[in-house]
């Protein structure tokens, strides 16, 4: 399970996301070291629209041996290599528009530029979203050109060689697509977790994981034996009534005992990547990528689950996720989306990670719920802060913290490995300033505090939320399947809710100080002053509409405006026209924090369904969308981006007489198009231009 970039989802847009990112604080806080400039003064690369593009960079990897280099590339191939699928998974449309787009910004030649201009900022923030729905709104986003001025760049792209497609067969393309992209009625949510117009949570959600003529009642009672990775579809019986099969994410096997299902052609470009990174591969992780290889081929879970068992006992520098993961995109919470990082170990700042997780029984202990719901033995979970090199799917620069597997009976046995993404959270901080928290807090001493403390108490909110967070807790006996069967669509909402509320509660336990991870109590006054003001700012994202779908943006609207409303310990107040949530009682906020907490894990323990919907309906859900335009308007006047889009690091490698990779070089190309095209370039040479280099093409001779 995830934690997003509070950039993203909280108050912290500009200036509580400014982690320090220098050694954990001491008993005496010293001056936060900030973190150099990037080559260019800045990691904002450009705007488009109010979305930012930024480099990410890794000062780690200078410090790799020459074979772990090795494999961190190859390991990126096959992230690279999947990334295709989540176009797919997001919309039945999705890698035809994307093929369509990408062909005309490769072959601009003849299109005005004025009409290139505009559908190249559409082809961003398609890329940026994965598709032309908001990755956190999930509402659908409309391009500024028409549809006669995307034929007639598209007809440019036929004659320049970026399409194969005649005239004709172009224009049929374009007339079966218009409905995508440009009617804003036709699916204008790719996840809608409480639709409207009568529609169920499936009907209404544009993404791909179900057949469109499949129905949340068609499901009610269908067995799925590859919960995660497949799609489900209707076929048409003798009955008249259609049966549901599950078309299955696979490659096959090589003996063809298994055959191929959805995907195979990117899971077997994968595959090929993961069998060249064997060799180079770290002590143990051999296994790993085998495991994975077999699940790739097979798509059973009981492979699937070998893999995470193997990966979660698998301590190491170059560390990857290659797989069907997060079931946030599935409005039932089911299906889910592909992803891939690669990650490389920060070791300057793994003390943060490794002190909380040697102490995870002592915060279980600790916890506010019944110690029947307390887990005992607690294995000191993986905990690591790294730095990206590659990340794709749906994994991307928006992630500042990742815990996993998300498998409870991998939990159970073996516990998790928690990440803390630093190289993401120096991009951020080297892209944004302050003004967001000045325009925003509610007093001059709110301000004083989290410019003071923000980035400290960021650190310590993603690293409890991630290590002893979604780690805690023990199911009632009762329950013989996974809680998200009981819990379904508003499971994930309740675990990202479950593990922010793990660290505001832990956050003013002593035994953070005797540790030397908090410096002050107003760290904890930081991250409660965060926590509150996030209800208002995070409906920046939401321009349309009355209703929070994506599961973090919810999690923090049902915190602040559960505590608002059992303990009054914050409120909203207008001053001056403009609207703040105010902090007025740190210890009443600290008991909501406590009530609420006890009652999310004993409903996850329970598989209470009727509770999480009533509490997740009436407090995570709707706001007033008069607040909403006041708080866009007033971004706006800020002119700072609202969502982001990240450039990874570019490995380039270098090879011998004989062919072979004799050496990986890692460069930072601040150019999101070309990176964007050059993954594509993997299926479609012709996107790329004559003489320029994919990244999976191999620099003969080169040795840096």
């Amino acid at each position: 399970m995830r934690s997003p970039a509070r950039l993203l989802l909280s108050a912290l847009l500009v200036a509580a996301i400014v982690f320090s990112l220098s050694a954990p604080a001491s008993a005496q806080r010293p001056t936060p070291a900030r973190p150099k400039a990037t080559r260019e003064g800045t990691s904002l690369v450009e705007r488009v629209g109010t979305t930012g593009i930024l480099q990410v960079e890794s000062d780690s990897f200078k410090d790799l041996s020459p074979r772990q280099k090795i494999l961190a590339y190859y390991l990126s191939q096959a992230a690279i290599a999947v990334d295709p699928i989540i176009y797919d998974q997001m919309s039945r449309f999705g890698l035809r528009q994307k093929r369509i787009l990408e062909a005309v910004v490769s072959h601009p030649r003849g299109t005005p530029p004025a009409t290139l201009k505009k559908i190249t900022d559409y082809t961003k923030l398609f890329w940026a979203n994965s598709g032309n729905h908001n990755g956190y709104t999930a509402q659908k986003f409309l391009p500024d050109f028409t549809s006669e001025e995307l034929e007639q760049a598209a007809l440019q792209a036929v004659k320049n060689g970026g399409l194969r497609m005649t005239p004709d067969e172009l224009r049929k393309e374009l007339n079966d697509l218009r409905q995508s992209f440009f009617d804003p009625a036709f699916e204008p949510m790719s996840t809608a977790k409480s639709p409207q117009g009568g529609l169920d949570i499936v009907q209404a959600s544009a993404n791909n994981f179900y057949g469109p003529n499949v129905t949340l009642a068609d499901l009610k009672n269908f067995q799925e034996h590859y919960p995660l990775n497949s799609r489900v579809v209707k076929i048409p019986n003798p009955q008249g009534t259609g049966e549901l099969v599950e078309q299955v994410y696979r490659a096959g096997t090589p003996d063809g005992t298994v055959p191929p299902g959805l995907y195979a052609e990117y899971l077997k470009k994968a595959i090929g990547y993961l069998e060249q990174a064997k060799p180079y591969a770290e002590p143990g992780q051999t296994e790993v990528i085998d495991k994975l290889i077999r699940f790739y081929q097979t798509g059973e879970y009981r492979d699937w689950v070998a893999v995470g068992e193997a990966w979660v006992q698998n301590r190491v520098d170059v560390d990857f996720s290659n797989g069907f993961v997060e079931v946030y995109r599935d409005a039932r919470g089911v299906k889910a989306a592909i992803q891939g990082f690669v990650t490389v170990t920060d070791r300057t700042l793994n003390q943060l990670m490794t002190k909380i997780a040697d102490n995870a029984q002592y915060f279980e202990n600790r916890a506010p719920w019944k110690d029947e719901y307390k887990k005992q033995g607690v294995r000191p979970p993986v905990a690591m802060a790294v730095e990206p090199l590659t990340e794709t799917g749906d994994f991307n620069v928006n992630t500042v913290g990742d815990n996993l597997p998300n498998e409870d009976e991998i939990h159970e046995k073996y516990g998790t490995k928690n990440f803390f993404f630093t190289g993401s959270t120096r991009a951020f901080n080297r892209a944004t300033g302050t003004t967001a928290l000045e325009e925003f807090a509610a007093s001059p001493e709110e301000v004083r505090i989290v410019k003071a403390y923000g980035d400290e108490a960021e650190n310590l909110m993603t690293a409890l939320h991630e290590v002893i967070g979604h780690g805690s807790g023990k199911l009632s006996p009762k329950l013989t399947h996974e809680p998200q069967f009981y819990l379904k669509e508003y499971y994930s909402t309740l675990e990202e809710a479950r593990a922010d509320l793990m660290a505001l509660w832990n956050i003013s336990d002593p035994k953070l100080r005797e540790l030397g991870l908090v410096s002050n109590p107003d760290v904890a006054k930081a991250m409660y002053y965060n926590a509150a003001r996030v209800m208002l700012t995070q409906l920046r994202s939401t321009t349309k509409g009355d209703q929070i779908e994506e599961d973090h943006q919810r999690d923090r609207q049902l915190i602040a405006a559960y505590i608002m409303d059992k303990t009054g310990a914050i409120q909203i107040v207008e001053r001056g026209g403009k609207h703040y949530v105010e902090v007025r009682d740190f210890d009443k906020m600290r008991e909501g924090v406590r009530l609420l907490l006890a009652e999310l894990m004993r409903i996850k323990a329970e598989g209470d369904y009727d509770a999480i919907k009533a509490l997740i309906d009436k407090y995570g859900v709707h706001f007033d969308p008069r607040l909403r335009d006041e708080v866009v308007a007033r971004y706006h006047r800020l002119g700072l981006p609202t969502y982001w889009a990240g450039i990874n690091p570019e490995l380039t490698p270098a090879t011998g007489a004989d062919g072979k990779v004799t050496g990986v070089s890692i460069s930072y190309p601040r150019d999101f198009m070309r990176q964007r095209l050059a993954y594509s370039a993997m299926y479609e040479p012709s996107l790329l231009a004559a003489g320029e280099r994919t990244q999976a093409q191999p620099r003969r001779g080169s040795r840096r």
